[in-house]
């Protein structure tokens, strides 16, 4: 059985050797986001608008229930009305006196008004029906189109994951283990500066007597102290975990010499190759 390796007893150079392998598998989760590209996000917000697009559907939809129970009620208004102007006019051929016969003709015109009235608004609250209606049906093509493109994405983003899926899972089973190989409160710290980081490195090796990350130049002293690996140093500018790069077993080659030039060496004229002089 292995021995379990305590993170406090390791020293300076095996946690950051470890540090920087957990950052490669990191790394490697980051490129299987990156296949994914915008693809999740795009999801998201077809489902938001489709969502949306329901609710205003909804919306348009109580608004119609509401019209039509008002519809409703003015037909009521209208039997009511008509079932009194027949009563008045029948009554009309039994007044006794002009006072009743004023008295139920305005009765009649009051009537007459009222079904008037809820006529019109029959017909306004039809006009508004018919708006509602094809506002409805024009939201809900909206909605079968953006339900055909959510498919399609849903569909894409589905392959992209099944061919990633048991890589990422694997991965991310490594990087748990490697955790476990690194101090508590150096993980913390290496975490927290990934998380702030543009490109998700934590930790970064010298290149060309620069930072890795931000390319800011790195004095000969810190280098030193980098190579010598007996404490974890940062970027002074992005605060990034420096390791010297062959312990990040990173080779690094040197750039090109430029050729040197050539002499031109230039031979003396002869006095038989010197130009004659011309009498």
């Amino acid at each position: 059985m292995a021995k379990k390796i305590n993170p406090q007893d390791m020293t300076v150079e095996e946690k950051l050797k470890a540090l920087y392998q957990l950052q490669t598998i990191y790394t490697e989760i980051d490129k299987i986001k990156t296949l994914r590209g915008e693809l999740p996000l795009e999801v998201q917000d077809l489902e938001d608008e489709i969502a949306g697009l329901q609710t205003r559907v909804s919306n348009f939809q109580t608004d119609l229930n509401t019209m039509k129970s008002a519809d409703n009620e003015y037909r009521r208004t209208i039997d009511k009305s008509q079932a009194l102007v027949e009563k008045y006019t029948k009554d009309l051929d039994n007044v006794r006196n002009n006072r009743e016969f004023d008295s139920l003709n305005k009765e009649i015109e009051y009537q007459t008004l009222e079904i008037d009235l809820a006529n019109k608004r029959l017909r306004e609250g039809a006009a508004k029906q018919r708006i509602c209606l094809d506002e409805i049906e024009k939201i809900r093509a909206i909605i079968a189109d953006k339900e055909l493109m959510l498919e399609e994405k849903k569909s894409e983003l589905d392959d992209i994951i099944s061919e990633t899926r048991q890589k990422e899972e694997e991965l991310r089973d490594q990087a748990k283990k490697k955790e476990l190989m690194i101090e508590p409160r150096l993980l913390m710290s290496y975490k927290r500066i990934r998380k702030n980081s543009r490109n998700g490195l934590g930790i970064v090796y010298v290149q060309r007597d620069a930072c890795g990350g931000c390319f800011n130049k790195i004095p000969p002293q810190r280098q030193l102290d980098i190579k010598m690996r007996k404490k974890v140093i940062v970027c002074e500018y992005c605060g990034r975990i420096m390791i010297d790069p062959e312990l990040a077993g990173v080779k690094i080659v040197a750039p090109d010499e430029k050729p040197k030039k050539k002499r031109t060496i230039r031979r003396k004229k002869t006095e038989d190759e010197a130009p004659k002089a011309v009498d």
